[in-house]
């Protein structure tokens, strides 16, 4: 049974996660993560500055199943199964230390899979003290803890595998470290955190999935409530297109495991994060999936404890099922957040309206029909119409090719090159030179003001409500009274 429990699927950051869990249900401020780079003879250690365990405490705490995942459990508590602590260690080491200072002072015990696989006997040894390699781990620690509990991962032949390296344990230090900072984001946020969690003694800064506060999301939801199951909370929101983000920003948003992959419910228990991402099975048919088109899409759900049995959490915590009575309002919050989650993605951000409410005039208009979806070129846009106006006797000619460009619409090349490159094709004049951008400025200025007689003012105030130029608002007012002028410049 110990081996089998080695293969549930915990990753190194999940495994530390679920310990932490312990950390946080005993009452620490403070929980330190030391990595110990020698090879085979590598180690983990987990510490803390809980309240401790006494005698009794311990050797519950490192029996397997000691607890019933039925009975009533307090609010806050992060566990169910009572099997956290070993089948996370023993997922990734073959000896599992624990040391804890409490009301009976230092305790500590150990399982160690080697010395169970040589035994003869058919029992379940779980030994007294450290073993000769932690022995002065845990004595430091007695002496300068006057209570904590201490977690000492040794034999970690889960980890360092053959042809690892240092720098391997580098890069999953870095792992663990965004993981935690998503899984604990909310134990860590704030002026006065619930928690810190250090490694080598730096504290690990919380990662927001739902970027609050940012002034350039489109829309976040009231928090809503399921009122036939109390504890039930939903918010909704839809992120910023990266377009307007920084770099860094972009980089900090899209997540541990990238945009894509990190849309859908956040479902938290406890304010702990179980599930980052995924739409839970919702959705017509086989259910939603996580495509480009809805990756501005996340949705905060908060569960309580007492709801572990009905929305199926595993040992891991790491999946959740919505119970059947709370899916169709689940599936009615979530496809409103993923149709604005869409609309923000398609028009990279922008809202097709200035800020004083004005509407921009679009080249591309989409057209809903009983077949399906179309698009269409709005022939009284200012650069489409001014063609128009001066065709003459090539004006169904000039229809005739609009009508071709409407129809060739790339859109399968268009979604493989996004889908593929996770990268939106470039629009709006972005990335280009200003002086690329007023050249085409000109020519639509000129045509304004010296053929079509409108006043220069008139003129900016309309080219400021033309897409794309009302993003360029600086280029339009550098435009002189008199066209002419932008002539002889040239």
């Amino acid at each position: 049974m110990m081996e089998a429990l080695r293969g549930l699927g915990y990753s190194t950051a999940t495994a530390l996660a679920d310990i932490i869990d312990n950390s946080i249900a005993s009452g620490a401020g403070t929980v330190d993560l030391t990595f110990s780079w020698n090879g085979k003879n590598s180690r983990v250690l987990i510490e803390d500055d809980g309240r401790g365990m006494s005698a009794d405490e311990l050797d519950s705490a490192m029996r397997l199943g000691d607890r019933n995942p039925l009975d009533r459990r307090a609010e806050n508590d992060l566990g169910r199964f009572g099997l956290g602590l070993k089948t996370a260690s023993f997922s990734q080491c073959r000896r599992l230390t624990v040391a804890s200072a409490g009301p009976n002072g230092l305790q500590c015990l150990r399982w160690d899979l080697d010395v169970l696989a040589a035994s003869k006997q058919n029992d379940w040894q779980l030994l007294e003290g450290p073993d000769d390699s932690a022995a002065e781990l845990v004595a430091d620690f007695g002496a300068r803890r006057p209570n904590g509990t201490l977690v000492v991962w040794e034999v970690l032949d889960r980890i360092v595998t053959d042809g690892y390296r240092d720098q391997d344990f580098l890069d999953l230090i870095c792992q663990v470290e965004r993981h935690l900072a998503m899984v604990f984001h909310r134990y860590l946020e704030g002026a006065r955190p619930q928690l810190r969690i250090r490694i080598a003694d730096k504290s690990i800064a919380p990662w927001d999935p739902f970027m609050s506060g940012h002034p350039a999301k489109p829309w976040h939801s009231p928090a809503a409530s399921f009122p036939a199951m109390p504890g039930v909370e939903v918010e909704c929101h839809v992120l910023p297109h990266k377009d307007r983000l920084s770099k860094k920003e972009e980089e900090s948003a899209r997540g541990p495991e990238g945009w894509t992959a990190q849309q859908g419910f956040y479902v938290y228990r406890n304010k702990r994060l179980l599930v980052a991402g995924g739409w839970l099975g919702l959705g017509q048919g086989r259910g939603w999936t996580q495509d480009e088109a809805h990756r501005l899409a996340r949705i905060r759900l908060d569960i309580p404890n007492s709801a572990d049995a009905a929305w199926k959490i595993d040992i891991r915590k790491s999946t959740a099922r919505p119970p059947v009575e709370i899916r169709q309002w689940l599936a009615k919050l979530a496809d409103e957040t993923r149709t604005r989650a869409r609309r923000t993605f398609a028009s990279r951000g922008y809202v097709p309206r200035t800020r004083s409410g004005e509407q921009v005039s679009q080249v591309w208009q989409s057209q809903k029909f009983s077949g399906g979806m179309r698009y269409r070129i709005d022939t009284d846009h200012p650069a489409v119409r001014a063609v128009l106006d001066d065709a003459k006797g090539l004006t169904p000619q000039v229809l005739a090719m609009l009508r071709v460009i409407e129809e060739t619409v790339p859109v399968q090349r268009i979604w493989i090159d996004t889908a593929e490159n996770r990268e939106t094709p470039r629009t709006g004049f972005a990335g280009e030179p200003p002086a690329a951008i007023l050249e085409v400025l000109t020519v639509m200025y000129r045509n304004m003001v010296l053929l079509k007689g409108m006043s220069p003012e008139h003129a900016r105030k309309r080219l400021l409500l033309t897409e794309p130029f009302q993003n360029h608002p600086e280029l339009v007012a550098s435009l002189p009274d008199d066209p002419r002028e932008l002539e002889k410049k040239q």
